[in-house]
């Protein structure tokens, strides 16, 4: 016969199960909120320190270092951002400013670009796909006459679908009134051109060494005229939003977020914005030497874009299902440089989430006066990858197939867990 159990062996049996479950609960795979995700690229190293994470003020004349523009305080008590993101400083409770992010890649542009782009180093003998390819990849269009990736801005290997092949690459645009090109026949190529085209391919794909290639050659014929329809067409009428909306957004770089939205809207999965406008302050994001006097003048572009594109989308009940990313290849460091300006620094630095249904908390991570080194919380670009598919309900540790091996979505990494609610 089975004695009673004692209320010690009792209490310590369920501190056991308890564990177990926290432990499990702790070791489950995330699932976020978002369908979408939106990421604004600063190509060029946005400085941190005069953005989204002030220090003490520097001199640039006296070469001392610290953040060149007065803080403010924001709507997340303790958290504050740079004097000339004012729009952001009152909505900073939608977003989270992930002020410890790292890799090791300092002094190569490309490099660095493909690192935050991938979530991996460059290598000679295997092309990895972009977190757009991926995306793709993984999730589709929410419509089939829509693409599940556009890209805003020019095309280059940082943004393409590596192994994944063609299927998971982008369709790119640079002129938001006008729309991608090539989905139509050019106005040259006359009837009787196009039949001896037709002709020719019919010959290739009878050719057994050839047959492969014209077999994706066909199937993006297939998807550019798929593509072609009315409704993508139509999210490229953004003259049709309300004047003051427009205005709202602001210039280029604003109406191209303006027109991310309304990429959104018609069910396109991953949209890449570049903010590239070099001829505001002379050198875009890359604050070298004089580059750093009128840097104030991306800061304010972004700050009046980014913030209207999160009121606009909270405003249509899509700002949870939809995730923004503000991205950058690195930062900069505190220290002024012997022209004024500043150098690159990729030991820490800034890049911001938000909406997406996550729990935000207008910063993340911590760092030293200096944002020399990181204090609390360092999140790799594995790490903020994995945080960014696990919010679209992707499992940052499936592996994908397509190279000579499989080879898992991110390089070991573990989403940001207190983001998520």
């Amino acid at each position: 016969m089975l004695s009673n159990p004692s209320r010690r062996g009792f209490l310590a049996a369920a501190g056991t199960s308890l564990a177990g479950l926290a432990n499990a609960s702790e070791s489950a795979p995330l699932r976020g909120k978002a369908e979408h995700c939106i990421m604004i690229w600063l190509g060029g190293g946005m400085s941190q320190v005069d953005t989204f994470d002030p220090k003490g003020r520097g001199d640039p004349r006296r070469r001392i270092a610290g953040s060149d523009y007065r803080a403010i305080r924001t709507a997340v008590a303790g958290v504050e951002v740079c004097e000339f993101l004012p729009r952001c400083a009152q909505i900073m409770d939608r977003m989270t400013a992930v002020r410890s992010v790292h890799h090791e890649v300092i002094d190569e542009h490309a490099a660095a670009t493909l690192r935050v782009h991938t979530g991996r180093p460059t290598t000679g003998t295997l092309t990895y796909p972009s977190i757009g390819s991926i995306i793709s990849q993984e999730r589709r269009s929410l419509q089939p006459d829509v693409p599940a990736y556009v890209l805003i801005g020019y095309p280059n290997v940082a943004r393409g679908p590596g192994f994944l092949g063609p299927r998971a690459g982008f369709v790119y645009l640079t002129d938001t009134n006008a729309g991608p090109a090539g989905f139509t026949r050019h106005e040259h190529v006359a009837d009787a051109r196009q039949v001896r085209r037709e002709q020719f391919l019919q010959t290739l794909r009878r050719s057994g060494p050839t047959a492969a290639p014209i077999a994706q050659y066909d199937q993006a014929l297939e998807d550019s005229l798929r593509l072609a329809g009315p409704h993508f067409r139509q999210a490229f009428g953004i003259h049709q939003e309300a004047p003051s909306l427009r205005e709202r957004y602001g210039g280029e770089f604003g109406q191209r977020c303006l027109l991310s939205r309304r990429l959104v809207e018609s069910g396109v999965r991953f949209i890449e914005v570049s903010h590239n406008l070099n001829f505001l302050n002379g050198t875009g994001w890359d604050t070298h030497n004089e580059g750093q006097l009128r840097q104030h003048l991306l800061i304010q572009e972004l700050d009046q874009a980014l913030a209207a594109l999160i009121l606009d989308l909270e405003s249509r009940s899509l700002l949870d299902k939809t995730l923004i990313v503000v991205a950058t290849e690195f930062g900069r460091p505190s220290a002024f440089d012997a022209g004024g300006g500043r150098g690159h620094q990729s030991r820490t630095f800034t890049m911001v989430l938000a909406g997406g249904g996550l729990r935000h908390r207008g910063a993340y991570g911590v760092t030293d006066d200096l944002c020399q080194r990181t204090l609390e919380n360092p999140v790799s670009i594995p790490d903020f990858h994995a945080t960014i598919y696990a919010n679209l309900g992707i499992d940052p540790a499936k592996n994908l197939f397509g190279g000579p091996r499989p080879v898992p979505i991110t390089d070991g990494g573990q989403p940001i867990r207190s983001l998520f609610a």
